[in-house]
C-alpha cells in the first residue's frame, strides 16, 4: 500500500517567496555590492558608537570604564538646564538654524532656479563650476579669506572704508552684531552652490511639454516656474526640508569655532563650541555626553513632527 504525504500548502507559498527573493538579490547583485560600503559606514560610523549615549547618564571615569562608572540617571541634564548658559545657548543656536533655515535652504532653491533658466549651456556649466568650487575649501580657508577682508588692520573692506572716507575701522570679527551675518554669509558663499545639485537633477525630470503648453497658453517665465517648475520639485523641497530638520541644532563645529572670540562668544557660543569646551578641554565627558544627546532628541522630535506634518498635507515624507 503507497503512502501518500501532502505538502503544507502555506509552506510551499513561503518557499517560493523566499526563492524568489534570493533570485532578486541575485539579479541585483552588484547593487547590492556598491551599497555595502555606505551600509558599513552608518553601522560602524554611526549606529556602533550609539551604545555610549550610556555615558550621558553615567559619572565617567576613564580608569573605571564605562560600565563600571557611577550611574547618576538624569543629573547631568537637570545641572545643564539649570544653568544660565542653557539659555543662552539654545538661543544663539537656534537664532543661527532658523537663519539656515529660512535664508539658506530658499536661497539654494532660487540658485537651482536660475540656473535652470540658463539657456546657453557653456554659460551655464561655467556659472555651475564658479558657485561649486568654494564647497571644496575647508572652513579653515574660508575663515582665513574672511579675516583677510575684514581684518582692521590691513583689511581690505576696511581699507576701502579708510580710503573713501567714509569713517574708521568697524570691527567685524569681533562685532556682535555683525557675526550672525557673517555666519550666514560664509554658509552662502560656500556651500549654496553645492546645495543645488539634487534641485537641478529634480528640474531635468520636469516633462518639457508642460512648458511648450504653458508657452502656447501665453504665460510668461515667472508663470510656468511658479505653476510647473515648484509643484514638480515640490516632493523634492520637502524630504530636503525634512532631513535639514534633522541637524536643525547641528550647524557645523568648525565654523563657529574659528569665528569665536571672546568678544562675541555672547552671540557666538553654540552647543557645539560649548561641548568642546567643557568636554574635551575641561574633561567633563559626561556632562558633555548629555549636552550631545539633548541637541540630537531635538533633531529627532523635528524630523517626526516635520515628516507627520508633510503626510497630513498630502506630501510622501521620509516614510
Amino acid at each position: 500500500m503507497e503512502v501518500m504525504t501532502k505538502t503544507d500548502p502555506s509552506k510551499q507559498i513561503e518557499v517560493s517567496r523566499t526563492k524568489e527573493k534570493f533570485k532578486k538579490i541575485m539579479q541585483y547583485r552588484w547593487l547590492y555590492i556598491f551599497m555595502l560600503p555606505g551600509l558599513l559606514f552608518f553601522l560602524i560610523f554611526r549606529y556602533g558608537p550609539m551604545w555610549g549615549l550610556i555615558m550621558a547618564f553615567k559619572d565617567y571615569r576613564p580608569h573605571l570604564g564605562l560600565m563600571a562608572s557611577e550611574w547618576v540617571g538624569f543629573a547631568h541634564f537637570e545641572r545643564f538646564f539649570s544653568l544660565p548658559d542653557f539659555w543662552m545657548l539654545f538661543r544663539n543656536t537656534l537664532l543661527l538654524a532658523l537663519y539656515d533655515l529660512v535664508i539658506f535652504f530658499p536661497l539654494t532653491i532660487i540658485l537651482a532656479l536660475m540656473l535652470n533658466e540658463i539657456t546657453r549651456e557653456w554659460f551655464k556649466r561655467s556659472v555651475q563650476t564658479i558657485v561649486y568650487v568654494p564647497y571644496f575649501l575647508s572652513w579653515v580657508v574660508i575663515v582665513g579669506i574672511t579675516h583677510i577682508l575684514l581684518s582692521t588692520e590691513g583689511g581690505l573692506v576696511n581699507e576701502i572704508i579708510r580710503q573713501t572716507g567714509e569713517g574708521g575701522a568697524v570691527h567685524f570679527l569681533t562685532s556682535t552684531d555683525w557675526f550672525r551675518p557673517l555666519i550666514v554669509l560664509q554658509m552662502i558663499w560656500k556651500d549654496a552652490g553645492w546645495g543645488t545639485i539634487i534641485f537641478l537633477a529634480a528640474l531635468a525630470g520636469v516633462n518639457p511639454a508642460l512648458y511648450e503648453a504653458a508657452k502656447i497658453d501665453g504665460a510668461s517665465r515667472l508663470r510656468m516656474i511658479w505653476h510647473i517648475t515648484l509643484p514638480s520639485i515640490r516632493n523634492i523641497i520637502v524630504i530636503l526640508l525634512i532631513l535639514r530638520l534633522g541637524n536643525f541644532l547641528d550647524l557645523g563645529f568648525e565654523q563657529i569655532f574659528l569665528m569665536v572670540n571672546s568678544l562675541n562668544r555672547e552671540v557666538g557660543e553654540v552647543f557645539d563650541t560649548y561641548v568642546y569646551r567643557v568636554g574635551l578641554l575641561q574633561g567633563q565627558f559626561s556632562y558633555s555626553a548629555a549636552v550631545g544627546l539633548f541637541k540630537s532628541a531635538v533633531g529627532l522630535v523635528l524630523v517626526l513632527g516635520a515628516n507627520w506634518i508633510a503626510k497630513k498635507f498630502g506630501e510622501e515624507g521620509l516614510y
